[in-house]
């Protein structure tokens, strides 16, 4: 089964060409990385919670708009040796290569696929 990293941000909405540029790149280095697919899903319908939900995971604000993320990987194993090789190359680099949103309030996480058709 594959394993999964999932990632969600907020993103100031007037920045998206610039985090779609970002994101297209960052994809192309997980893919060099042994990553299967990688999905970048901009918000469109996401409703705030009454206890929980994508804009209260991440603090969105009104100017920002919630990113669903995730990079699938052919196992734990891939993941960990890709993940490895992707933190070293250059767009991991704040300096040189500057986050479109803020980080602090990126969640993320790995997950073990357990139904896939």
């Amino acid at each position: 089964m594959s394993y999964i990293d999932g990632f969600v941000c907020a993103v100031p909405t007037n920045r998206q060409a610039e985090y779609v540029e970002h994101a297209d790149k960052a994809a192309k280095v997980f893919k060099q990385c042994g990553a299967i697919q990688v999905i970048e899903a901009w918000g469109d319908d996401v409703p705030d919670g009454t206890h929980t939900s994508f804009l209260q995971a991440v603090k969105c604000q009104e100017n920002e708009t919630v990113v669903f993320s995730w990079v699938t990987w052919p196992s734990k194993a891939a993941r960990d040796e890709g993940m490895a090789k992707f933190m070293q190359d250059p767009i991991c680099d704040i300096q040189q290569n500057p986050l479109p949103f803020d980080g602090k309030r990126l969640i993320f996480g790995s997950f073990k696929a357990i139904v896939e058709r």
